[in-house]
């Protein structure tokens, strides 16, 4: 039996340093004492309000079919928000809700590029963009952001990559793996080239909410962006509801209108009182977001000093997220040598970063998303590993 040559384009590629994660996952699974930070699963709970208004939703019937744009009010709670962060105008008609930020990033895939065209995309980048860009028939053009300039933006670097097939340019900030976030010249960059050769630019902002320092710059409100951005957000990281698979993208609403047209073949709407519960969260759960940001960032605080002062590692300190880069190479070991033998002794994982690009060889990514307790755990057992060395 013969399959689409769909198949073949989303199978992306690295999946073979997912190993050492999923081996963690089965050890764990079995009683195992095993501490995994290979993965950004928030370690919070759903605020028990959005819980209760769920279940309120669901007692007062709010479980038939939706709207395929998403229930008004939480459509006009995110266009709302967007306003106040980006200062960029836009209403209700420019938001479609999606299962999750992966959903919209697919949909905009298919909706802006088809075979023969180019998209760029920032490396290292989130491990589903391959597939994502290539589901479309279109062609990746990954620009490498150098591990020596602390993973920023090269202007040069960007306008070498434009042809005359480049359609888009995707980004992810701050970024997962890096968690560094782009700034405003760097953005102005982005914005200059992409109204230069009339490109679509899609921004993944799901970490916005998680920076820890300085103000969090948009692309959106820049001259001539407005009608050229998608903003793509979620809840997943932010109110800790990755499991309720609720994201947005905001964008001009003829692409909104071609989503939309999207959504009813494969998605058919969000579920109604999962709706309700993220407008709640939205509009009523500011102190929660910023509990979990605090926690965060004592995390990556505690963790870079404890990494910083482990001989052979290098952290690069990261803007926003719940993930850090480190530099093994002084150790000795490769990244591969390094996930495997540090679990293999000590029972902690962590990442290969080169699952999101050869421009992160060397680098593991370490996720801080387990407790205070399993943290501090985890880097008395990466200590002793290192010093063993």
């Amino acid at each position: 039996m013969k399959f689409s040559s769909l198949t073949d384009r989303i199978k992306g590629g690295a999946a073979d340093v997912w190993d050492m994660h999923y081996l963690a996952k089965q050890d764990k699974g079995r009683g195992e004492d095993v501490i995994i930070l290979s993965v950004g699963d928030p370690d919070f709970a759903t605020p028990d309000a959005v819980i209760e208004k769920a279940t309120q939703a669901m007692r007062a019937g709010d479980t038939h079919y939706t709207s395929i744009l998403g229930h008004d009010l939480l459509r006009e709670t995110i266009a709302e928000q967007h306003c106040k962060r980006s200062g960029q105008a836009v209403e209700s008609a420019n938001v479609i809700t999606t299962s999750g930020a992966q959903n919209a990033l697919f949909a905009c895939s298919l909706c802006l590029l088809e075979a023969g065209d180019e998209a760029i995309v920032l490396q290292p980048m989130y491990v589903t963009y391959e597939a994502t860009v290539q589901a479309s028939g279109a062609t990746l053009v990954p620009v490498v952001l150098d591990s020596a300039s602390g993973f920023r933006l090269d202007r040069d670097v960007l306008q070498a990559a434009i042809t005359e097939r480049t359609r888009a340019i995707f980004y992810a900030s701050p970024s997962n793996p890096t968690g560094i976030a782009l700034n405003r010249k760097e953005l102005e960059f982005i914005a200059e080239l992409a109204c230069q050769h009339d490109l679509w630019v899609v921004a993944d902002e799901v970490y916005a909410y998680f920076v820890f320092d300085g103000e969090f710059e948009q692309i959106a409100s820049l001259p001539g962006m407005s009608e050229r951005t998608v903003t793509i957000g979620s809840m997943s990281k932010s109110y800790a509801m990755s499991g309720w698979r609720v994201g947005w993208a905001i964008a001009p609403v003829e692409l909104v209108d071609n989503l939309e047209k999207l959504a009813l073949c494969m998605l058919y709407g969000l579920p109604g009182f999962i709706q309700q519960a993220a407008a709640h969260a939205l509009q009523n759960c500011a102190a929660d977001l910023q509990h979990m940001h605090e926690i965060y960032r004592q995390r990556r605080d505690y963790l870079f000093d404890a990494f910083s002062a482990m001989p052979g590692l290098q952290p690069l300190m990261p803007d926003a997220g719940m993930f850090m880069m480190v530099n093994v190479l002084g150790t000795g070991l490769n990244a591969p040598e390094f996930v495997r033998a540090l679990y293999t002794t000590t029972g902690v994982s962590v990442l290969d970063a080169t699952a999101f690009g050869a421009s992160a060889e060397g680098y593991v990514r370490v996720s801080y998303t387990v407790s205070d307790a399993e943290l501090q755990d985890a880097c008395s057992r990466i200590k002793s590993f290192v010093e063993q060395i």
